[in-house]
């Protein structure tokens, strides 16, 4: 290892320990990115420093002009929306309506609406977030188990994600230089098995014991009816947005668009009906937050740029994939090992960061293992091209991810769903959790061994 690599492993390092300190990521990326680089300066002279600051009066205008972008902020816009709007309500009310008649149906109706309102939010934590407000209350008052309700909610949220159209997703196809809407066809599946396991988890589990759970009580005709009626809207509006990604019929930055504009008009005509709705309240909040949210992850992405400058004059992301290929060991084997990095860095770091932070190294020493045998024998194994490749790692990357966030002892999503949950020890929480952790080690096993759970869309599509 040369002294310039060296100073990147080391940087990497003060990266990894300021998070942990709970800075902020955009911050710690910059400010790691330019005290690198300097070093590098003064021990390297050849490598200037006033060059790589010049590059800041363009490098954030040329992230907010990227049009691959500006399916961001409307993304969010049309998650906070929704939110605003009380569709989150009106989708579990309705679901619940569906699966309520079952022991555990209000759980798995949790579910549902976890994985319907992650397709509009895009975002793990929002939903949980989101839903442990919605979901919880109603799941207390059924006298559900606090383990198996808490547990639902935290693991539920892991599917805002992976589930289309997802923010998530867009910054993965940028990083790696996919095809947006290839990605989202191939999460199609992968998200849907999460929902169907996540739901046989609940079932089985009130089946082993059904204390968790109570019998259900039926519920009025009248209710259940005025329930299906406002989640058929919902349905509409995510599932046009859903099926016209999946089926390639517009790019997603139209779609957001799309889904913005209906979303509004829906939630002012509920108001000017008097049934909630969206009011100037709600639309000046969804606005702000919009602003905020949208601002984080552009810092985010602007604070990778900086971050990437560094570690590539430090000559890191070759060092490493020299270093992969060069081990000795199974190019799968090391694949999995990248996967267990993930898990454990995503107990403390926020999926879009770890996307922008770590997937660049992944990836390119993934495909140079063994001077790119590895990519080549998976492609005769599996019929997967390089672009195959991208979409199948990038899906189980994003899974592995979220599935720190229930990773105990730090799992972001266990804490949120907690703190909702007051008088809810943390151990039970994370009991109830960890069946589904169970699963979703199932869904990654599925997913490795048989890639085109993930690629049959997207072929499929492709003709």
């Amino acid at each position: 290892m040369s002294e310039r690599e060296l100073i990147g492993v080391a940087g990497l390092g003060v990266l990894f320990f300021i998070l942990a300190l709970r800075v902020p990521v955009g911050l710690a990326m910059v400010g790691v990115g330019i005290g690198g680089n300097f070093i590098l300066s003064v021990f390297f002279p050849f490598l200037r420093f006033e060059p790589y600051l010049q590059q800041f009066k363009s490098l954030l205008w040329g992230l907010v002009s990227n049009y691959e972008l500006s399916v961001v902020p409307l993304f969010v816009l049309m998650g906070y929306l929704a939110s605003q709007a009380n569709l989150s309500r009106d989708l579990f009310q309705g679901v619940n309506a569906l699966l309520g008649r079952f022991r555990g149906g209000v759980a798995m109706a949790a579910i549902g609406a976890c994985a319907g309102f992650g397709a509009v939010c895009g975002s793990s934590l929002a939903t949980a977030s989101t839903m442990g407000k919605v979901a919880l209350p109603e799941l207390r008052r059924l006298n559900y188990s606090p383990r198996l309700a808490t547990g639902t909610l935290a693991a539920g949220g892991t599917l805002g994600i992976l589930i289309p159209p997802s923010v998530a997703l867009v910054i993965y196809a940028v990083t790696v230089e996919a095809s947006i809407i290839r990605m989202f066809q191939a999460a199609i599946i992968p998200g849907l098995i999460a929902v169907a396991l996540f739901m046989a988890v609940i079932a089985l589990q009130v089946r082993l014991n059904p204390s968790l759970a109570p019998v259900p009580a039926p519920m009025p005709p009248a209710e259940r009816r005025a329930a299906l009626l406002r989640l058929i809207p919902v349905l509409v509006i995510f599932g046009s947005i859903i099926l016209g990604l999946g089926a390639g019929l517009f790019t997603p930055t139209p779609a957001a668009g799309v889904g913005v504009f209906a979303i509004l008009v829906y939630g002012l005509y509920m108001r000017l009906r008097g049934r909630g709705g969206l009011d100037f309240a709600g639309l000046k909040q969804a606005l702000r937050d919009t602003a905020v949210t949208t601002a984080m992850i552009f810092f985010i992405l602007f604070g990778a740029e900086v971050l990437k400058g560094f570690f590539s004059r430090a000559g890191l992301p070759a060092f490493m994939a020299d270093m992969a290929a060069t081990s000795g060991l199974d190019p799968w084997l090391i694949m999995v090992l990248m996967l267990m990095a993930l898990i454990l860095l995503g107990c403390f770091m926020e999926s879009l960061s770890m996307i922008v932070v770590v997937i660049p190294f992944f990836w390119p020493a993934l495909v140079d293992i063994n001077g790119g045998d590895w990519a080549t024998a998976a492609s005769a194994a599996y019929g997967m091209g390089t672009e195959d490749l991208k979409i199948w790692f990038g899906i189980l990357a994003l899974i592995v991810v979220e599935l720190g966030l229930i990773t105990p002892p730090v799992g972001l999503n266990v804490f949120i769903i907690n703190a909702l949950a007051e008088g809810v020890p943390m151990g039970q929480t994370f009991r109830g959790v960890m069946p589904f952790f169970t699963a979703e080690l199932f869904r990654i096993a599925l997913i490795i061994f048989v890639p085109a759970i993930t690629l049959f869309v997207p072929w499929m599509l492709a003709g």
